[in-house]
């Protein structure tokens, strides 16, 4: 990108359909509980007695509320200035936490379902003529509930084993831009290295007349690759962009995107009627592709080592919500000081910023579905309606390279002998799959693997000889499937033998060591302990080196990124402070080999 356009990237919500025209509304809001749910509309709201800052949960001491108690209901509220001057306000939540409904100036304009992914509403028919505009939204949250998608939320008062405190409300960022009566909806992009191409997908709402089209230029570092328009069709503009091949596997490398060399292509996209621009972002993509061949995961048609670490995606006094967005860019920035090439980011969807900076920085992302904890046809399909958005919302994203709807069996409990559970797995793998076929997906993460294109395996056992016992190179994955279980759970489920997917070491490590104890934890875990710092280095090297030299295995994520409340395993402190030299952590990360395009 331009040094201009990496300026608007570094506050903009949306990373991939950069507007000029838009405002935050982060920041101070009117607040009240409603834990009898009395309410049904702001004018009913008798009155404010609290203030809160958006986009931080109420749970957080950056919100200023602070408060972890169990609410049902809470409302939120405040003024804001639009003008729509002839054409349409538009409306986004990053993520509210979980049901919300809005209202402007008491019109009702919008109501979601769901925790993680973001919303929006055409607000222009709400809007008066006269003084401020003011927005209400009612948020719905049972604490109680296991049947929604609540990953690491905990349903006891306070927080347990792996579990964390709750996020109620707003947790990521508000803001509304104005656009014109017709104009670009959404955007989607398909790498085709194979062929040097690139589709893009874009979808066009408002008056739909026969003079509309999509002009787009794809640039590199200055350098036009492609400038091409197209013909809206119903609305829509499907098209294959076919880059000019260089053919020499040198500079063809340098436009291929790796977690080693990651070669953005800017993106600038017209809406034109008649020849007249009506409607103006800008947009980034890559060329890159994910697949399994055989045993091995292969990055732009190469094996490549995944050298992974477990995030969360916590901070102390702003739960899930990020500080900023220089803590977002900072934690990519850590990950690869570490010597990791990706991250699990394991029971969230982290913001769309993060995504940004995996995306420019370099760095590989598993994408993983928060679970829910109860089996009910009501949490299936809210598993299903939200998974989808997740998809729809990051397909664009070059750094996301694995999709994983489950982990660990959680809201399948009984894998091994319910059959609705079974194909309720096999179900999200499908459905991932037809959503989205470039990627591999990860049906049910841990064991009890059914339907999966890797097979992911969690084994926290400390001893480093019961590892190379297990996993060694005497050790075929034929033994491994049939006779060996770690975490006392089978591998694969019946129907579904190994068939030279790649195996990947999903979960391991977990060592504890509190260097520096999070103000609230009177405990803390792991799977293991470390009492100095020079023991937590020593356990951590001699996992990694064991790991490193497992040839059975395609990859490894190790647990994990940074402390988390009373999860005090991190490789950095909550605070994000590392527990031994960043140095030390990269050289035992960096043993393994990883494949560089273009390197010999």
């Amino acid at each position: 990108m331009t040094e201009s356009a990496h300026d608007a990237a570094s506050v903009y919500p949306r990373p991939q359909l950069q507007r000029a025209d838009w405002t935050s509304l982060d920041g101070a809001w009117r607040f009240r509980f409603d834990d009898a749910c009395e309410f049904t509309h702001p004018r009913q709201v008798p009155d404010w007695p609290l203030r809160i800052t958006v986009p931080f949960p109420v749970e957080s001491q950056a919100s200023g509320i602070g408060d972890r108690g169990f609410h049902k209901a809470c409302w939120y509220q405040r003024e804001f200035d639009a003008d729509a001057r002839g054409g349409r306000i538009l409306l986004h939540f990053g993520a509210v936490d979980y049901r919300a409904k809005v209202w402007v100036n008491g019109v009702h304009v919008v109501t979601h379902e769901g925790g993680h992914t973001p919303f929006h509403a055409d607000i222009t028919d709400a809007l008066i003529d006269d003084g401020p505009q003011v927005v209400s939204v009612l948020v719905e949250d049972d604490p109680h509930d296991l049947t929604k998608p609540r990953g690491k939320q905990d349903w006891q008062l306070e927080p347990h084993s792996i579990w964390y405190p709750r996020t109620t409300g707003i947790w990521q960022t508000v803001w509304m831009e104005r656009v014109e009566r017709t104009y670009v909806q959404k955007i989607r992009w398909t790498p085709h290295v194979e062929g040097f191409a690139i589709t893009l997908e874009s979808r066009i709402v408002g008056d739909l007349e026969d003079s509309l089209a999509v002009e787009v230029e794809v640039s590199h570092l200055g350098r036009l690759l492609a400038q091409d328009r197209y013909r809206v069709i119903d609305g829509e503009v499907d098209r294959r962009i076919i880059l000019s091949d260089p053919g020499i596997d040198d500079y063809r490398n340098e436009l291929l995107w790796s977690p080693e060399r990651p070669q953005l292509l800017d993106a600038r996209i017209r809406l034109l009627r008649d020849g007249e621009v009506i409607d103006e972002f800008t947009s980034y993509t890559a060329l890159r592709s994910i697949s399994v061949l055989r045993d091995r995961v292969m990055l732009n048609g190469r094996p490549y080592m995944l050298k992974m670490v477990l995030d969360q995606g916590y901070w102390p006094d702003t739960l899930l919500a990020a500080p900023d967005d220089e803590a977002l860019r900072r934690d990519v920035e850590l990950a690869k000081a570490m010597g990791f090439n990706g991250v699990r980011k394991h029971q969230k969807i982290e913001c769309p910023r993060y995504l940004y900076w995996a995306d420019r920085l370099g760095l590989l992302v598993w994408e993983e579905m928060p679970s829910a904890y109860r089996f009910t046809r009501t949490a299936i399909k809210r598993l299903v309606k939200e998974w989808s958005e997740v998809i729809e919302r990051d397909y664009s994203h070059p750094c996301v390279i694995m999709w994983v709807p489950f982990n660990e069996s959680w809201g399948v409990p009984e894998l091994t002998n319910v059959g609705a559970q079974q194909h309720a797995v096999a179900a999200l793998y499908h459905l991932t799959k037809t959503l989205d076929n470039s990627r591999p997906v990860i049906g049910n993460d841990g064991w009890e693997s059914s339907a999966t294109d890797v097979i992911g395996i969690h084994d926290y056992d400390p001893n480093t000889e019961h590892l190379r016992q297990r996993y060694g190179p005497e050790v075929s994955p034929q033994q491994l499937f049939d006779r060996r279980r770690p975490g006392g759970r089978v591998l694969t489920l019946d129907g579904y033998p190994h068939r030279g997917q790649p195996i990947v070491l999903t979960e391991f490590g977990g060592i504890a060591f509190d260097k520096k104890p999070q103000e609230g934890v009177s405990e803390i875990w792991g799977y293991s302990t470390a009492s100095v710092e020079e023991e937590f280095a020593t356990q951590f090297h001699a996992l990694i080196e064991t790991v490193t030299h497992t040839a059975l295995f395609a990859g490894y994520c190790y647990t994990q990124f940074a402390d988390t409340f009373q999860e005090a395993n991190g490789l950095l402190t909550a605070d994000r402070e590392p527990k031994i030299p960043l140095e030390r952590i990269a050289a035992a990360v960096k043993l393994s080999r990883t494949y560089i395009p273009g390197a010999a």
